[in-house]
């Protein structure tokens, strides 16, 4: 095949210098193929055609009228050529080997051999004139080649910006949320569901949780301002000591629930970050544990995976706020012990609710009322199938506030950050993602505080915390 191309693009080059002596050629090969329009030596008669005629001619002009002749002669070898892989191809259609292919490339090389043979007889300034329309050819395809790479590279990059917008997309898209969840505009919507433990109001005040600390020497805002700026903190002594009591024990309560206790990389790459988080929530933090997982393919049957990590964690808050969010209330940094599920679609509306309630649990044990709060559809960040709140209860503003979140994400985050499992067909499923928060102090340590607070000043530690306190059973504050 590769010499019967040869053949043609020798032929086309011929067709610039040559002139009408292959014409001979040409009708000596139409007389022949006429007398035998299908013996087997068609191939052969061919050939003896063209030879006759090219060699009939003892003297080739450099003419036109020569030129003509060897083009037309050329053309009838090609035809030759041709007509060698035409039957060659009828009697393989027929089921009959009878034309070796050795056969068919010694024909064919016969049929080229004359066609160099005529070219042999050519001038020195008809042989210029070939190298040169061969070295013009050549260039033209090679600026072929090149404009076609250019091109080439040019979509390539055109489809790489097109994916980034449909990625763009893709991504303000929302989830599909849970028929279960209760419609409305904001978080002022939410429906509370139901509530674990009493909350207490006792009979002497509560002081702001700030003071609470001051009067252990617990906190330094001043400082941590010069150093930091606002939103940040210095926690100090006993307070600081029970923080990370408060982190251990969380810590050691998801480990006891059968969860893999994780220490995740803090810093992660952009397109990680865009996988887990919609746009708003990119804006506000920078934190995640399920990115691990990206570009994976899971075992279906090890799922679900469930992990519980600690996270220093940062934030950005806009605008100003009033008393109850200074402090440690509304902060920049914070630090939490998590909790992540990996798992089949009909298994995440199950870790939901049991998320959900190792946190009331975790709250409980520690002797601090809490509250279930549905968030309506206003108030779900775009990935969320479903979402609640747990709310701690503080006696000094007697009212409840947010300590937990826990989220069903479905297939959101999956999808982006393309995490799948094999499932027990061995076909490739999406895997839904769900998170929720154990512990997230200091905030937590507000409501810590303030249900603990004796009349006198002191704070009682409860005996699931005592352990982590140095077997302390309460904090006395510091002589002023």
């Amino acid at each position: 095949m590769k010499l019967v191309v040869e053949l043609v693009v020798v032929a086309a080059v011929l067709e610039v210098v040559l002139g009408d002596r292959i014409v001979v050629a040409s009708q000596a090969v139409g007389h022949e193929h006429r007398q035998n329009p299908r013996g087997d030596d068609d191939a052969e008669l061919i050939v003896k055609a063209g030879d006759r005629e090219l060699g009939g001619v003892d003297d080739v002009d450099v003419g036109v009228a020569g030129h003509a002749a060897v083009e037309e002669g050329a053309d009838a070898l090609v035809e030759g050529a041709a007509l060698v892989l035409s039957h060659e191809q009828e009697h393989r259609d027929a089921g009959l080997e009878q034309l070796e292919r050795a056969d068919m490339e010694l024909m064919v090389g016969a049929t080229y051999d004359n066609i160099m043979m005529v070219e042999g007889e050519l001038d020195e300034a008809s042989e210029a004139e070939l190298l040169e329309a061969l070295k013009v050819a050549h260039e033209e395809i090679k600026k072929q080649v090149t404009a076609q790479a250019d091109r080439l590279k040019e979509l390539e990059t055109k489809e790489a910006e097109l994916q980034d917008k449909i990625r763009d997309i893709m991504y303000t898209i929302p989830q599909m949320i849970d028929p279960s969840v209760p419609i409305g505009p904001d978080d002022s919507c939410n429906v509370e569901v139901q509530r674990f433990g009493d909350p207490v109001v006792p009979d002497y005040p509560i002081p702001y949780h700030v003071d609470i600390m001051e009067s252990f020497d617990g906190i330094d805002l001043d400082a941590a301002g010069r150093v930091s700026g606002n939103g940040f903190y210095y926690l100090l002594g006993d307070i600081a000591r029970l923080h990370e009591a408060v982190l251990a024990y969380a810590r050691d309560f998801m480990i006891d629930k059968g969860f893999t206790y994780v220490i995740p990389p803090f810093m992660m790459h952009g397109d990680v970050v865009k996988g887990v988080m919609s746009f708003p929530e990119m804006d506000a933090m920078m934190y995640t544990m399920i990115g691990r997982f990206i570009d994976q393919t899971l075992d279906g049957a090890k799922l679900p995976l469930t992990l519980t990590s600690y996270s220093p964690c940062f934030r950005k808050e806009k605008g100003a706020h009033g008393i109850e969010e200074r402090g440690i209330y509304r902060i920049h940094q914070f630090e939490k012990q998590e909790m992540i599920v990996v798992c089949k679609p009909e298994d995440s509306m199950t870790w939901y609710d049991k998320l959900w309630h190792n946190s009331v649990e975790l709250f409980r044990s520690m002797e601090i009322p809490v509250r279930q709060l549905e968030c309506c559809s206003g108030d779900l960040a775009d990935l969320k199938v479903k979402s609640c709140d747990i709310e701690a209860w503080s006696p000094r503003q007697q009212k409840y506030f947010e300590v937990c979140s826990c989220s069903n994400l479905g297939d959101a985050q999956a999808r982006r950050l393309r995490i799948r499992y094999k499932d027990e067909n061995g076909k490739t499923q999406l895997a839904h993602t769900l998170n929720n928060t154990c512990v997230a102090p200091p905030r937590m340590l507000i409501a810590f505080l303030e249900n603990h607070l004796q009349a006198d000043g002191a704070v009682t530690i409860p005996a699931v915390l005592q352990p982590y306190m140095g077997g302390k059973t309460v904090l006395v504050p510091k002589e002023k």
